[in-house]
């Protein structure tokens, strides 16, 4: 009977996970620059909570495959994320860093209460990203947000140079 309670307790508390389980998506706009010299720009998305804390990184683009691990010694060019959060990391990082991308629109989906989200409490947050190019400019874009959310809600920044347009959706 307890084997049975025990497993009974279980699936009641999987069904509410799921109930509770929120959506997290995130597209990042890279503009096509009509420049001389144009070189694909090194990305940074990251939380951070209303301490300046970064909680979670999403995702680091940038050149994986200069030799040498060369592409990695531009990472500090993305100032705020390097300070934060990049110069104590180890490159690459699965599931986090990967290779850059030219003009387009990218989404990024998350799940609450697994990676990188897992460690996402009740709270507010500020969502930013940060783009750098050589031979270019820089950008940073904050997108504030409180989390959970109670009902789908979407977040839009315009960015001015180095980035389009970043969208934040939360689904409850």
């Amino acid at each position: 009977m307890k084997l049975y309670k025990t497993g009974l307790m279980m699936a009641v508390l999987a069904a509410c996970a799921q109930v509770n389980a929120a959506d997290l998506k995130v597209s990042v706009e890279i503009p096509e620059l009509e420049v001389a010299e144009y070189h694909k720009p090194y990305v940074a998305v990251w939380i951070e909570d209303d301490s300046n804390k970064v909680v979670s990184n999403l995702a680091v683009w940038y050149d994986v495959d200069m030799r040498n691990g060369g592409g990695e010694k531009w990472l500090k060019d993305m100032r705020q994320w390097w300070r934060r959060a990049g110069r104590a990391m180890e490159m690459p990082v699965d599931g986090v860093s990967g290779a850059t991308y030219g003009p387009g629109s990218y989404d990024m989906e998350f799940t609450a209460g697994k990676a990188p989200l897992s460690e996402l409490q009740p709270g507010k947050y500020r969502l930013r990203v940060e783009a750098a190019r050589e031979v270019g400019g820089r950008e940073l874009i904050n997108v504030p947000f409180n989390w959970p959310q109670n009902n789908p809600v979407t977040f839009k920044k315009q960015g001015s140079s180095e980035l389009g347009t970043i969208e934040l959706t939360i689904k409850p």
